[in-house]
């Protein structure tokens, strides 16, 4: 993903004079072809991402399109002030970039695991929330932000992860995409974690459980719309996300539901538990430590 957001923002800002790319102590070999392209719009502004939020909030008030870049716990949580009343207070367009979220940094530890940053960010005014399912997503969501102007966090896997959205022209901020359609069941994906439910749909076919699977790539606006046909029209729900259980996509969800009296029992949330991961290993590993694989989702179905 870091690769395709690398290639995306290089092509954009040579049309898009009023981008600038500022980068917190990462990423120099990444952004080498935007550095020579553009060298006057990009700036690395060390291990001081506060600052760096700062600078792309007064950026932003002269005119420009400031997107900031580095991984994802340093960009959100650690300048989250910043975020909060440089950016969202008075509702400037930055677009912020979190690569490595979730687990994609898992054998570092917890100091760079991301499992409440969807969490913190979406409780924030003017605030829209996206995370990519592949590649192909990272270079939409990235146009998508661009073209609304608004602020925007925009949560990175890492690298490696596989392209399922070869041609989507749907792609538009606020709007999941039905990837399959069945009739029982509805999985909801949300990032990168797509390939693990597009597993577990594979599972509940082999049971003869017809499921759908859904794309929810934007978290904040959520797609209301498209919650409420999916209440009325399948028996179980399963939301599956790469984050803290507590106050991410399952919890906007629920919250959203509560307020417009659906049956909340047909929802099963999957996510990691309250607790840090303390043992370390690749991001497959610690997935399955927390639960995240498709044999798991089909397991918890079957015990609700």
């Amino acid at each position: 993903m870091r690769n395709a957001f690398a290639k995306a923002i290089t092509n954009l800002a040579q049309k898009n004079k009023k981008i600038v790319l500022l980068s917190g102590d990462i990423g120099n070999k990444l952004f080498i072809n935007y550095r020579k392209l553009q060298p006057k719009r990009f700036f690395n502004c060390g291990i001081a991402e506060a600052s760096m939020t700062g600078v792309a909030s007064g950026l932003a008030a002269s005119g420009f399109q400031p997107v900031t870049y580095t991984i994802t716990p340093f960009n959100t949580v650690r300048c989250l002030e910043q975020i909060r009343l440089d950016i969202c207070y008075p509702n400037l367009p930055v677009i912020i970039v979190g690569t490595g979220a979730g687990l994609s940094y898992a054998n570092l530890g917890a100091t760079h695991h991301s499992m409440e940053d969807i969490a913190v960010l979406r409780t924030l005014p003017n605030m829209n929330i996206v995370c990519p399912s592949d590649p192909v997503e990272v270079e939409l969501a990235l146009k998508e932000a661009l073209r609304i102007k608004k602020p925007t966090y925009i949560r990175l896997g890492k690298k490696g992860e596989p392209i399922l959205n070869k041609n989507n022209s749907k792609f538009k901020i606020g709007k999941g995409i039905f990837l399959k359609r069945g009739k029982d069941i509805a999985l909801i994906s949300v990032g990168n974690v797509l390939p693990v439910v597009l597993e577990a749909e594979k599972i509940f076919s082999e049971k003869k459980i017809s499921t759908s699977v859904i794309n929810l790539h934007t978290v904040k606006p959520i797609d209301e719309h498209l919650l409420k046909k999916i209440f009325i029209e399948y028996k179980k729900i399963i939301v599956v996300e790469e984050h803290g259980l507590a106050g991410g996509v399952g919890s906007a969800i629920l919250e959203w539901g509560n307020k417009n009296k659906l049956n909340l029992q047909k929802l099963i949330c999957l996510g990691a538990p309250d607790k840090f991961l303390t043992s370390c290993g690749n991001q497959n590993e610690a997935r399955h430590s927390i639960g995240l694989t498709a044999k798991e989702i089909f397991n918890k179905f079957k015990k609700h």
